[in-house]
């Protein structure tokens, strides 16, 4: 069974979508747009010097910005352009071109999934990335490790749908937000920022 992502069909129909996905962002900022807002989230909530997996980093931004700030912060994405450019970008941070589907292994603080990442995964591949994510946070913290994952509605894959798959492998709401800046999550929100945790941490 064909397992690539959506993201990687992108590439695949148009070799220029990389480098105009890591410009955009390069533009957003040079116009003065708030491009952090989900690396702020993340320093907020973690122990300072904490471990963090950017999952799915693309061109590096979150993880740039957390290694900028005294966090060992590490990237994966699949996409090798956007490696090449998070590594040119933000030599504090440690970036690997690699596939969240396959087992990783990692002690993580915190784990953060931004940027629609979980709609671009083949459905068939969307348990194994949880349960990853759940095997790769570190355990015996006086704070229970977390995985922050963001995406939006109307992408192929439903909030209830998503939770359900994040319970099967083990990970529990903790919260859940409408936007990286917490504003409450309603059953109209467009926008799901979740919190989890491992269940037996809850």
């Amino acid at each position: 069974m064909n397992m690539r992502s959506q993201w990687q069909d992108k590439i695949d129909a148009d070799p220029e979508h990389s480098y105009r996905y890591a410009r955009r962002f390069k533009d957003l900022a040079a116009s003065g747009a708030d491009i952090d807002g989900e690396a702020r989230l993340i320093d907020a909530m973690a122990p300072r010097g904490a471990n963090i997996l950017d999952a799915g980093c693309g061109a590096g931004r979150i993880a740039g910005y957390l290694a900028a700030r005294g966090h060992h912060a590490y990237g994966v994405d699949i996409d090798k352009v956007l490696i090449e450019q998070a590594r040119a970008d933000f030599p504090d941070a440690e970036f690997t071109v690699g596939d969240l589907a396959d087992p990783r292994f990692g002690a993580y603080d915190v784990i953060v999934c931004a940027g629609n990442v979980m709609t671009f995964l083949h459905p068939g591949t969307r348990r194994t990335v949880l349960a990853n994510f759940y095997d790769q946070l570190a355990t015996g913290n006086e704070h229970a490790s977390r995985v922050v994952i963001g995406f939006g509605a109307n992408r192929g894959y439903d909030f209830q749908e998503f939770l359900d798959d994040a319970a099967h492998t083990g990970l529990q709401l903790q919260a859940g937000y409408s936007t990286w800046e917490l504003h409450p999550f309603t059953p109209e929100s467009d926008f799901l920022v979740s919190v989890l945790v491992r269940a037996e941490d809850a």
